[in-house]
Parts: C-alpha cells; structure tokens; sequence
C-alpha cells in the first residue's frame, strides 16, 4: 500500500471514528434534554407528543413543586447529601485500608477472603433485605439514617477496584522501605498509600456517591419520618398521586434530583478517566 493509499484509508477510518462517538454522544445527551425540555411543559402537552423545544411553563412548574408540602427541596437536598457523603467517605477509606491490607500482608487466608470478596459482589442486596429490615427492628435503629450509612464500610465493588488499582500504583518497595524507616502501619496508609490512591478514590467516590444520592430502595424500606425523606423519595410521591399526575412537576422535580451529579461529574471527570485508565493496567 502505498502513501497515498494509506492516508486515504486513514481519514476514512478517522471519519467513521468520529462520525460514530458523535452519534453515541447524542444519542446520550437526547434523553437528558428531553427531560429538562419536559420540565417546562405542562402535563397535558407531555402526554400528547414528545419535544424537544422547551415550552412556557416552567416557572409555573417550580411554583407548583415548591408549593407541595411533601416536597420541601432544602430538606432533601440535605438529608440526601448528608447520607451519601458520609455513606462515600465510609466506603472508600475502609476500602482502601482492606485492599491495603490484601496487598502488603501475606496471611493463610489471604487468597480466600479476596474470593469471598468477589463471591459477595454477585450477591443482589435484596436477597438479604428481610433479615437485615428484621434485624434493624430488633435493635430499634427503623427511621434512621444509621443503616443508611454505615453498611457502607462493607463495599465489596470498592474494594476490588481499589485492590487491581493499588497492585499497579502502589509499589510494596515503596512500603517495605517505610516500614525499616519506622513508619507504623496506618501512618503508610495514611501518609503514603492514599496520596497515591487519589485518582483512584476520586473515581470510587463519584460512583458511590451517585449510587447513594439515586438509591431509592433502601431508603424507602427504613425510613418512615417525612422531614428525613430524601429527594429521590420526595420525586417518587410526586410520581404517586392517585388522581391525577402532573408530569411536568415530576420531571422538574427529577432534574433538580440529578443537577448535583451533573455537576460533581464535570469538575471530577478527569479523575474518573485516569483512575479507570490507570486501574486496567495489568500488574
């Protein structure tokens, strides 16, 4: 092939590359748009045909959310932000120090608790939601935020994308070397692994702070007080009025729901690239 051939088949390629990513970039943004196009219609006009041009109605659509008493935003926003924040930071520190420990110790059972690991990971959470909603009314801990928060500790997702990263960015010379300087163990962690572990933890703390700010399920199953509602279960008594629906509320009230995991995701993309990125490397 020569150079002429070759150039022409590399801008043919290049022009399907990009023809294909733009496509899958709108096929992505489409869905997102027609929300917040919907949530400055009225019901009536969202039920009859789809647009993608927003309508008139959307202050009318805030006035009618704000006004609905089982709806007070600051509250959710800050009941949902509450638990999701302290449930992520639970779930990547104790993730990080139990891939830590997988790592740099060489123990019996080392290679079976990585497995039981992995094994809980294909486990659904409902299997186990009976006992655990039976066990949490026998410690009286029903309508708190409590049971919300601190299963967190246990992420067994976290840990194994935690432990593939760490193979690859932790060097174990790097620890030994710190141990004979006479570091203890949490002060390595503290001062060495997790400074390294930053890329990492930033991608980890995006998926699970998403996962909990949307988890609907969990909340919905123990908390029973309205002031501790969050904001997906708050968009979720909008969605269940028994006369009558009103769309666009629901689809305001839902935009509002996902504006803060917008724009977490846009200051902390870069983070959720390098860490994937480097995390795929093999050890």
């Amino acid at each position: 092939m020569n150079e002429r051939s070759y150039s022409r088949s590399l801008k043919i390629s290049r022009f399907w590359v990009n023809f294909i990513c733009i496509l899958l970039c709108i096929l992505s943004v489409i869905p997102f748009w027609i929300m917040f196009v919907n949530a400055t219609r009225d019901s009536a006009s969202i039920q009859q045909s789809i647009s993608l041009i927003p309508s008139k109605y959307f202050f009318k659509n805030a006035k009618t959310l704000l006004d609905r008493s089982s709806f007070n935003l600051p509250r959710g926003l800050w009941n949902s932000f509450s638990i999701a924040a302290s449930s992520t930071a639970f779930a990547i520190y104790f993730s990080c120090l139990a891939a830590f420990g997988l790592i740099m110790y060489d123990f019996k059972l080392k290679k079976a608790a990585f497995t039981f690991i992995l094994a809980v990971l294909m486990i659904p959470a409902q299997v186990s939601v009976v006992g655990f909603i039976a066990f949490l009314m026998q410690i009286n801990l029903m309508d708190s935020y409590v049971p919300l928060i601190v299963p967190s500790i246990a992420s067994p997702a976290v840990v194994f994308f935690m432990h593939q990263y760490m193979k690859v960015a932790l060097p174990v010379d790097l620890v030994q070397a710190a141990r004979i300087e006479g570091c203890g163990e949490f002060r390595i962690f503290n001062s060495i692994a997790i400074p390294i572990m930053v890329p990492a933890m930033a991608t980890q703390a995006i998926f699970s702070f998403v996962f909990s700010w949307n988890n609907l399920f969990m909340p919905t199953m123990v908390i029973n007080s309205q002031e501790k509602f969050t904001i997906p279960m708050m968009v979720q008594i909008l969605k269940s009025d028994r006369y009558r629906t009103d769309f666009g509320t629901v689809y305001l009230g839902i935009t509002l729901t996902i504006l803060p995991m917008m724009i977490i995701y846009a200051f902390l993309s870069k983070y959720i690239i390098q860490g994937i990125a480097l995390g795929g490397v093999k050890y």
